[in-house]
């Protein structure tokens, strides 16, 4: 192993955050509405359509990993080792957490993820293409971590 690989793997892990707002912006709620539209207008069943940008994730991670060891060349494969982490943690928090598709994270008591579940909410209160807000999924507007931590407060006095 290599020393800056690590850090290599943390630093993509947070440019992922910026490729994921921008993807979700700009491809999910422009071009590519018609894969996202049922997560914001649920249909039937246990999978979306929205779970195919999985693999705008999953095959460049595969890819940089796959290549980066066939031919020894380390820095594409902790890059694709930061788009996995990623990608466990957009599945963790976004699927499971938020959204609640398996029953696992239900009663996480966190500010932090107070806010975050508040800004998904605001960004789900739009069901259309446009007018959104709140693409992010790690990184939420300070308003709502302000608003986390009073709503924190008042449940930690109330108990």
């Amino acid at each position: 192993m290599v020393w800056w690989g690590p850090f290599l793997l943390i630093l993509t892990f947070f440019i992922m955050e910026f490729m994921a707002w921008c993807t979700h912006k700009f491809l999910m709620h422009g071009r590519m509405w018609f894969f996202h539209k049922d997560h914001h207008q649920v249909e039937p069943g246990f999978l979306e359509k929205n779970d195919i940008f999985f693999l705008i994730y999953a095959i460049p991670s595969w890819l940089c990993i796959m290549l980066g060891m066939m031919f020894n060349y380390y820095i594409p494969v902790w890059i694709g080792y930061g788009i996995a982490t990623y990608g466990l943690a957009y599945f963790l928090i976004h699927d499971v957490y938020i959204h609640q598709r398996l029953r696992w994270l239900r009663n996480i008591d966190h500010p932090y993820f107070y806010a975050i579940r508040k800004a998904h909410k605001i960004h789900h209160k739009n069901i259309g293409k446009e007018e959104g807000q709140c693409f992010g999924m790690l990184l939420v507007p300070p308003k709502f971590y302000k608003e986390a931590r009073k709503a924190f407060r008042r449940n930690q006095q109330a108990k």
